[in-house]
């Protein structure tokens, strides 16, 4: 049976979901940079040949660590979910003469080297610019069109957003996103290999997207993300998976697989996405590659990770199309052959739908809850009323144990101020779609308020 290192870090797809499928695929040992959630230890033992925990794991040179542990156990193939550790995973690839992302898993990574290398391959794609001081943010509030969005070029999930909306905020602006990584990276919530990755940051233009020319129905996000995967160096899509509207300044609330489009569109939309993979020169990953949408057609590229997407996508596209992306990916690795999608899965071939809502304190309409409130699936689950053969779950290891308060929700912190992370299972995407509405505007309604002692402490 082949041999896998699995590398673990905050983010991506729920570990214990990625646990079962590669332990069913190899014989697994876990290499744990971060903490294993506590709903997910015993299952992490039961599954894995051997585990190594960050306490006994010395990190000042991460790339040699994977690589002395791959060796250990002759590693067959070494993988990561993470996006705080892909770069380290291909480098060790790279050095094990193993298949991975490549020397070019940092295109997609870094935010500036991403967006330059798409400017020479003639992509569209929001103007920017890279920012390394306050005063380079200023001269770049000042030579680009407003208004403009700052991001830490090693961050994920929407953390340390800023917008800005004329050049005076951008002091204001600079101060907070610096602050926001720093605190995301004592959460584990940041860049594990590069050093000072917490100083980089990028600059863009906020375009003006348009859901309204893709979308049949309202309540669908302006964006939408194409999972897909690069083998041997050839981009194959999966499929796409469309978004509730984000929360400001452009905090991710939910997923929904399958994205309801036309076949012309999804055509576009993948075509663009294929550009934009084959121009990052990716080899073997996963890949997450998130378009906005514009009006008349127009589209810009956000971003491509070299992994698959987090949250729930990976078992939303399980649950709804039949494919074990991470089994599918571990084979790979391992040399065996693999069928993957000749073209992305369309809404037609869809077994039902599947979508994953992030928990913020605000409404529907993005505006805060009025008071605080604690989380109690148990509540959620008996209160809201969904629609017939809907049926709501909690991730457990990705949400507050019932009876801790909910986070205010803070915009530059984006997704670090989650309180759970739910998964819907429904018949079809309007239905998910709906039903989140209806859990979004009930939620402050059946979560039990919170008592003015346990918000204190």
């Amino acid at each position: 049976m082949s041999k896998v290192l699995l590398v673990h870090a905050k983010g991506g797809p729920p570990l214990g979901h990625v646990l079962a499928r590669t332990a069913a695929k190899a014989e697994t040992h876990l290499l744990a940079l971060s903490a294993l959630p506590p709903a997910v230890a015993d299952c992490a033992r039961r599954l894995c040949a051997s585990v190594v925990l960050p306490g006994e794991a010395h990190r000042s040179d991460l790339v040699s660590l994977i690589v002395a542990r791959a060796k250990d156990i002759g590693a067959d193939a070494v993988l990561t979910f993470s996006e705080y550790a892909v770069v380290a995973v291909a480098e060790a690839c790279e050095a094990l003469g193993l298949a991975g992302a490549g020397g070019a898993a940092a295109l997609a990574r870094d935010k500036r080297l991403m967006r330059r290398t798409w400017q020479r391959h003639g992509l569209p794609q929001p103007a920017f610019r890279p920012v390394a001081t306050e005063a380079d943010l200023h001269a770049a509030a000042r030579a680009l069109p407003g208004p403009l969005l700052l991001k830490a070029a090693w961050s994920a999930g929407s953390t340390a957003h800023q917008i800005i909306r004329s050049p005076h905020e951008a002091s204001a602006a600079w101060r907070r996103s610096r602050a926001v990584m720093a605190e995301s990276a004592q959460l584990g919530y940041a860049e594990l290999h590069v050093a000072e990755a917490d100083a980089d940051f990028v600059v863009e233009q906020i375009v003006t997207g348009t859901a309204s020319d893709w979308f049949d129905e309202p309540g669908w996000g302006d964006y939408v993300s194409v999972e897909g995967v690069v083998a041997d160096g050839v981009f194959h899509p999966v499929c796409l998976s469309g978004r509730m509207p984000t929360v400001e300044p452009f905090t991710e609330r939910a997923g929904i697989t399958p994205a309801l489009l036309a076949k012309d569109a999804q055509d576009r939309i993948v075509e663009l996405a294929r550009r934009a993979v084959d121009a990052l020169g990716l080899r073997d990953c996963g890949t997450h590659t998130e378009i906005k949408l514009g009006a008349d057609g127009g589209m810009w590229l956000i971003e491509t990770a070299a992994r698959f997407g987090g949250a729930m996508t990976v078992p939303q596209i399980e649950e709804v199309f039949g494919l074990d992306l991470v089994g599918m990916l571990v084979e790979h690795l391992t040399g065996r052959p693999v069928e993957w999608p000749g073209q992305a899965l369309t809404p037609a071939q869809a077994r039902g739908a599947a979508g994953s809502l992030v928990v913020l304190a605000v409404d529907g309409d993005g505006e805060a809850w009025r008071d605080r409130r604690v989380w109690d699936f148990p509540a959620v689950s008996a209160r809201v009323p969904l629609s017939r053969g809907s049926e709501l779950s909690v991730v457990a290891e990705s949400s507050l144990a019932d009876g801790q308060v909910v986070p205010v929700y803070d915009p530059a912190a984006g997704a670090n101020t989650m309180a759970a992370l739910c998964l819907l299972s429904a018949t079809d995407a309007r239905t998910v779609l709906r039903d989140f509405e209806t859990l979004v505007d009930a939620l402050p309604r059946v979560l039990p308020a919170a008592r003015r002692e346990e918000v204190s402490a």
